[in-house]
């Protein structure tokens, strides 16, 4: 979508923005793009427009907002809590729809006050959507990795699994693929039988003097990425995965707590009930998800219009709690997402913790659904109008 084709609403987002306190900033389309690569997930990697500058540097067209805002906070020194909005063209491919589009968002960096943070961020979002879709029925649905990660580290899995299992939220394919896994323990192939016989025994200082020995021999040391006290950590790693069995009542739990699916009103209740009869402990998780609920009841927002769903996540790698989308009701398409990023800005080089949280909007899904509003009135008066048409003839 070239530049000239912004939205005729553009106009009218800004101002929702500007009425909801935030500071508009823009940043640059050349990227640098060992962030993106590093923290913005698989999805999203595979569909960055990659390029390099005259020094061997790799840099992308900007394929989102989250991580260029971020690290514009982190150098201008900026103090929080901090709003700021933005809309502007981002570049990816896509599946469906133009390689380059606009978005608008809000990211909400440093407000203490996370579950108020977390519900003004849903609450905002479907109220801009609302004015630019007044005749459309918005549904939300929200997830929740917190609460995943604390149903996973409850049922005591290897710190490993614990890791693969996040990582795949929000992808039930690959979820269902790891479960299988777990269910069905498969050893780990192509290892040599100096290897598997050194694993077995559980000696580390032999399997690497093993790896360096190999190494040096097959001359691969002077290439190699990793050192042979890393391989060998590694190997070991891959070992205990593949021989890590989960009992068929923790795997039923599991799939029993990714298959909710409800109102949000009566999440909290289900996801208490949830822990008490599988005797896990999910503590301070539950505890933040029922100050989200209570804070975007506060604020009026119609609880049975949210649907939770225990395994919904969103295919961006750095969310940590929180994760939303806005749709039109009966319809696929995401007009709006965002979630709660806690460790994002640490990792970007913070000096402190800032926690996080924000919205995108996708400017050309709402204009299509402006366009078949406008069209659907247009019917409309037509078919009022064309009685009395008839009756002056």
């Amino acid at each position: 979508m070239p530049l000239t084709d912004m939205p005729d609403f553009a106009g009218t987002i800004l101002q929702e923005f500007t009425s909801r306190g935030t500071t508009r900033v823009d940043t640059p389309v050349i990227q640098p793009a060992a962030p993106f690569l590093d923290m913005a997930g698989e999805d999203l990697r595979r569909r960055i427009f990659l390029t390099e500058n005259e020094r061997g540097e790799s840099l992308c067209l900007r394929p989102e907002f989250t991580i260029p805002v971020c690290l514009r906070h982190i150098e201008t020194a900026t103090g929080t809590p901090k709003r700021y909005a933005y809309l502007g063209e981002v570049f990816r491919q896509r599946r469906e729809g133009p390689q380059e589009f606009y978005q608008a968002g809000i990211e909400d960096l440093g407000d203490i006050a996370t579950a108020a943070a977390d519900a003004r961020a849903i609450s905002d979002s479907v109220a801009i959507l609302t004015r630019l879709l007044p005749t459309k029925p918005l549904t939300v649905t929200l997830g929740d990795q917190s609460v995943f990660e604390a149903v996973v580290k409850a049922l005591g899995l290897p710190a490993g699994w614990q890791k693969r299992l996040i990582q795949a939220f929000g992808n039930p394919v690959q979820i269902d693929q790891l479960l299988r896994t777990l269910a069905t323990p498969t050893p780990v192939p192509g290892l040599a039988p100096e290897v598997s016989a050194l694993l077995a025994k559980g000696d580390q200082e032999a399997l690497i003097a093993h790896i360096d020995q190999t190494m040096q021999e097959t001359g691969y040391l002077t290439n190699a990425s990793r050192t042979p006290a890393e391989i060998a950590r590694r190997l070991k790693e891959k070992l205990e995965l593949s021989e890590t069995r989960l009992d068929g009542a923790a795997l039923l739990l599991l799939r029993e707590f990714l298959s909710l699916e409800l109102p949000l009103a009566d999440a909290s209740a289900a996801l208490a009930g949830f822990a008490d009869a599988a005797g896990l402990k999910l503590g301070s998780a539950l505890s933040r998800f029922d100050e989200r609920v209570a804070a975007l009841a506060n604020i009026g927002t119609d609880l049975t219009r949210i649907t939770y769903r225990a395994a919904f996540g969103r295919p961006l790698d750095y969310y940590t709690g929180l994760v939303f989308e806005v749709a039109v009701e009966g319809k696929p398409a995401v007009l709006a997402g965002g979630g709660r990023f806690d460790r994002l800005l640490t990792l970007l080089g913070a000096e402190t913790h800032i926690p996080a949280v924000g919205f995108s909007l996708w400017l050309d899904r709402i204009e299509t659904e402006r366009t078949d509003a406008a069209i659907r009135k247009v019917d409309a008066g037509f078919r009022t109008e064309s009685p009395r048409r008839e009756e002056s003839q």
